[in-house]
């Protein structure tokens, strides 16, 4: 084509219209791409029920990737209670004064007793049947879960006292705390809900409707990188594993007919849940990321409240010492044949079996601050039992035995040990992390 020709002349242009026809093209296609990525997640999100899920001001906890913040001990193995050793009392605690709160069902009333003297010092009012006295998150204060009362007291632990007017909350069987701390748990067994409630306020953020597919809902445990929960069913006789940062049912598991799960606890290296069954005599084990179960190990009669020691290696089973008795009310479980059986989390067997003499009925509670001794309720003996752990900490549970009995109220329930190492509380009688 000739220089100057008219063709040649508009051939740029051509060329420009074309560019620009591309481009528009591709911005299409890329819209039309995103359009459809955001249908997609909304509808996932709608079929999950994650889109109502989490309320406004939610932290989601960190998730399987995030291992740099995952607990550990000596070697850099993953350690659940790595950071609730003897000696670890965080400068928050540090000068609270080591007492035992015990709250009294029948009584209304929470009783507390000096750990160095083994005395009861107080006794004052609480709610209508108080079930636990749980620390908060941020450790400083203790809340009695007053469960017919519907409402929270506030305990200072700096004081041992009574810290102001109670909390209408409820339903408040149990209490717990999401492991970012952006959240309370309240456990209302009798309304089949776990509801997520601001930390401080406990107001209502968001009711998780567990219903009756998990009759009984009470006792909690969180994973090692709080992503998600295990609660148990004590009247469904199954599990319910639970979303944190969705605050939804990811699935159930059945434990059996005629079981009657209670007290949940994870092991050291975050792997296998210890879970109590008080009509089998033992300890169902389940791998919580698999969420199966892959073993039992048997205890004694009316297996009820777990505790790890203070140096990680062992756990503590309450057996409360009898079975299901629905013609004995108020309380459905009658006998008084209770011990402390001792677990090995390396070889998951019982290593030691501590016997109280003349009978008893060990329920809630926990070990002191060193670990030296472990302090139940005697739930249906209205007593608190002092355990010698056994050597330096519970390091020789072979050694351990029975030290006091102290008389309390009537049906004490899940007493609070304090203080108690860790950098916070994830509720409960103090599951410290």
């Amino acid at each position: 084509m000739p220089e100057g020709s008219t063709a040649q002349r508009r051939q740029p242009g051509t060329r420009s219209r074309r560019r620009g026809l591309i481009m528009l093209a591709g911005l299409a296609a890329l819209v039309v791409a995103l359009l459809v990525v955001w249908l997609i997640r909304v509808r996932s999100d709608q079929a999950t029920g994650a889109g109502a899920a989490r309320p406004p001001g939610s932290v989601p906890a960190p998730g399987r990737g995030a291992d740099s913040a995952l607990p550990r001990g000596d070697g850099g193995v993953v350690d659940v209670y790595a950071h609730a050793r003897a000696g670890m009392l965080s400068p928050v605690v540090r000068d609270d004064p080591p007492l035992v709160y015990v709250p009294n069902l029948r009584d209304g009333t929470v009783t507390v007793i000096d750990q160095r003297t083994l005395r009861v010092v107080d006794t004052y009012a609480a709610g209508r049947e108080p079930q636990h006295v749980v620390p908060s998150w941020d450790l400083r204060t203790l809340w009695v879960n007053n469960n017919r009362g519907n409402s929270l007291s506030p305990i200072d632990p700096r004081t041992g006292r009574p810290a102001g007017p109670a909390v209408p909350v409820a339903d408040p069987y149990n209490l717990y705390f999401t492991p970012d701390g952006a959240n309370a748990m309240v456990i209302a067994e009798a309304n089949h809900h776990i509801d997520f409630r601001d930390p401080h306020t406990f107001a209502l953020r968001h009711s998780l409707d567990v219903g009756t597919a998990c009759a009984g809902v009470n006792h909690v445990d969180f994973s090692v990188d709080g992503s998600y929960a295990i609660a148990t069913c004590e009247f469904a006789g199954r599990l319910v594993k639970i979303d944190i940062p969705r605050q939804r049912v990811i699935g159930y598991l059945d434990l059996g007919r005629d079981a009657a799960p209670q007290d949940i606890k994870i092991d050291p290296a975050g792997r296998i849940w210890y879970v109590a069954d008080m009509n089998a005599d033992g300890l169902h084990l389940v791998d919580g990321d698999r969420f199966t179960r892959v073993g039992f190990v048997r205890t004694g009669p009316e297996t009820h409240g777990l505790y790890p020691s203070r140096d990680g290696r062992f756990l503590y089973v309450a057996n409360r010492g009898g079975h299901m008795d629905s013609m004995k009310p108020p309380f459905p479980h009658s006998g008084d044949q209770g011990s402390v059986s001792v677990i090995s989390f390396a070889t998951r067997t019982v290593v030691a079996t501590w016997p109280i003499p003349g009978g008893g009925t060990p329920d809630m509670g926990n070990v002191d601050a060193n670990g030296s001794r472990l302090w139940l309720s005697g739930r249906r003996s209205n007593v608190v039992y002092v355990f010698d752990t056994g050597g330096p900490g519970g390091s020789e549970p072979k050694a351990g035995r029975l030290l006091a009995r102290i008389p309390v109220g009537r049906e004490p329930h899940g007493l609070a040990v304090w203080p108690q190492p860790g950098r916070y509380s994830l509720g409960h009688t103090g599951i410290m992390r």
